[in-house]
């Protein structure tokens, strides 16, 4: 890795691709549409952007987007690469440069930004996972397997106490990890104080009884302020995670919140479907997750296989790979992928062949909760049909031994 920012982009183009490839270059480093003054400066010259590689990758039948230069686009994967010195270490301005205002030139009908390669300050000036996969498991108490986990369920509506008794009973059910839905914020129905209070004494009390405290991720999503204060209640309360939505916080709000806390951030994607859903325009959660690992969150979210939204199985387990791959061999930054979205047992088995790693939170909701023989049945369930998946037995082979895990067959289809 040299001192230079590399970054990789679909590019849907009717000019000439090579042109267009320059067109981004000047404008996401020291160009602009006219000649200026001083651009032949030595240091001005250095600084500009260079376009390392470009390849024809195919045809679009009709431009993605509107307003760009009329014609029929050809698609190209081009890299291009900044000197680290134009920005220094910094995220907020990383962005800016890698995927800024070249979303909205002319010269493109479509323009997605792949992935990105940074060089090693990057993982000097910025804090990472404090926790990330062991650390999750530690304080989860989970050591091999996948953490099984559920969101509570409904989403808004129910009080402190409700939630609280949701709680207990997933936590006698032997669940791994709770979240609250990214919606469930400080309402005056359900204040995140009293949220956190009546939530973390009945885990304090279930731990003193069974040994084992579950992981709840309270969702602190708000202003910076907000979210140190909010996050030093769930400490004070000995709880063992927060989750805070990124595109609602921002990088800077991430990287606040991670150089404050002493407790795992749940980071949830929200919002990231408005970047990354168009195969052709956009930014690929490949390259995003590696700037929220940056800026110091421990899981990431990344969809499910046969999930309820559009995303296909091959992108969420790239997103999955990524999230698993190390920044740096020295600084790995690591940190748990989160598998969500309309998960049932009928997941593990293809979770586990196409990532061959159970380093993951595998979080279900109805998939836990509407089981025919309730919460409990509905974990064991899910302990099974990943049981069978390590041991390469077919899911309707264990289920002749495991009743919870047969009556989940007949349930989720």
């Amino acid at each position: 890795m040299t001192d230079r920012i590399e970054a990789d982009y679909l590019i849907e183009t009717a000019e000439d691709p090579a042109r267009a490839a320059e067109v981004i270059a000047g404008e996401q480093s020291s160009g602009t549409f006219v000649s200026v003054p001083g651009e032949d400066n030595e240091g001005v010259r250095l600084a500009r952007a260079v376009v390392e590689r470009l390849e024809i990758v195919g045809e679009a039948e009709r431009p993605s987007l509107p307003g760009a230069t009329p014609g029929r686009p050809v698609l190209a994967r081009a890299t291009l690469s900044w000197p680290l010195s134009n920005l220094g270490a910094s995220l907020p301005n990383l962005l800016a440069t890698v995927a800024g205002n070249l979303f909205e030139l002319r010269a493109f009908s479509g323009l997605k930004l792949l992935d990105i390669r940074l060089p090693r300050a990057f993982g000097e000036a910025n804090p990472g996972p404090a926790f990330g996969i062991e650390g999750t498991r530690r304080l989860a108490g989970v050591a091999q397997g996948p953490i099984v986990g559920t969101i509570v369920k409904p989403s808004v509506g129910l009080t402190p106490e409700e939630t609280a008794d949701l709680v207990r009973v997933l936590a006698q059910a032997g669940i791994d990890f709770i979240k609250d839905d990214e919606l469930q914020a400080d309402g005056p129905h359900c204040p995140f104080d009293d949220r956190v209070r009546a939530v973390m004494r009945v885990i304090r009390e279930e731990a003193e009884r069974t040994g084992k405290t579950v992981m709840y991720a309270f969702n602190l999503t708000g202003e910076v302020d907000e979210m140190r204060r909010r996050h030093d209640l769930v400490l004070a309360e000995g709880g063992t995670s927060v989750m805070a939505s990124m595109h609602s916080v921002g990088l800077t709000g991430m990287l606040a919140l991670r150089r404050h806390a002493q407790l795992p951030i749940h980071a949830h994607r929200n919002g990231w479907g408005a970047l990354g859903r168009h195969p052709n325009h956009g930014i690929s959660y490949v390259a995003w997750s590696k700037l929220w690992r940056l800026a110091g969150a421990d899981h990431l979210h990344v969809n499910g296989i046969a999930n309820k939204f559009t995303e296909e199985d091959d992108s969420v387990i790239a997103s999955a790979r990524s999230v698993l791959q190390p920044l740096w061999d020295d600084t790995p930054m690591l940190a748990m992928p989160v598998f969500s979205s309309g998960q049932t047992i009928r997941q593990a088995g293809p979770t586990w062949a196409a990532l061959g790693t159970d380093d993951l939170i595998h979080a279900a909701g109805g998939g836990i909760l509407a089981h025919p023989q309730g919460p409990r049945a509905g974990v064991e369930a899910f302990r099974e049909a990943w049981a069978a998946a390590r041991a390469g037995e077919a899911v309707e082979d264990r289920a002749q031994r495991s009743p919870a895990l047969a009556a989940a067959l007949g349930a989720y289809r």
